[in-house]
């Protein structure tokens, strides 16, 4: 086992969320250091070196793993899967169904959800919304007050930014 759930709690969205601690040195993380919050070992995979920085959240059936890492404030719940190489953090949320992988970073006040997906090299940030069965992907960028929804797909070396709506 590379963490342990701590008897430290705190309550989310009526979840109770425990504090956890690395078990053993793994990637950046040396054994001792504490970590995140979440509500059951099925939030965060035992291998690989997925972690949960010290003030981010996943909880629900949300699972984290492979080389993930969710730090800041992000929160990720509900059914949401964040891995590979992906990253959620500062003030973001990912849940729903939805899932951020590959390379992809989630960052800002940005929120992905629903059946989204934003994977590859894509990058969502500053207040960007994806959602219902839209698709982010490839080398591009959703940020400022943008919104992708529907079954919207943005690929390519895309930027879509400011107040624009696509869906």
């Amino acid at each position: 086992m590379k963490y342990r759930l701590t008897e430290e709690t705190k309550v989310i969205n009526g979840h109770t969320l425990h504090r956890i601690e690395a078990l053993k040195d793994f990637g950046s993380v040396k054994k001792g250091e504490l970590g995140g919050w979440i509500e059951k070992e099925d939030n965060l995979s035992q291998d690989g070196k997925c972690w949960i920085d010290v003030d981010a959240k996943v909880y629900g059936n949300a699972k984290v793993f492979d080389d993930a890492w969710v730090y800041g404030e992000a929160e990720v719940h509900d059914n949401a899967e964040v891995c590979d190489y992906a990253q959620v953090y500062g003030n973001a949320e990912v849940y729903g169904d939805s899932k951020v992988y590959g390379n992809a970073d989630v960052n800002g006040y940005s929120c992905v959800y629903g059946n989204a997906k934003v994977h590859r090299y894509a990058h969502v940030y500053g207040n960007a919304r994806v959602y219902d069965n839209a698709e982010v992907y490839g080398n591009n960028e959703v940020f400022g007050n943008a919104e992708v929804y529907g079954d919207a797909k943005v690929y390519g070396n895309a930027w879509v930014y400011g107040e624009v709506k696509v869906h």
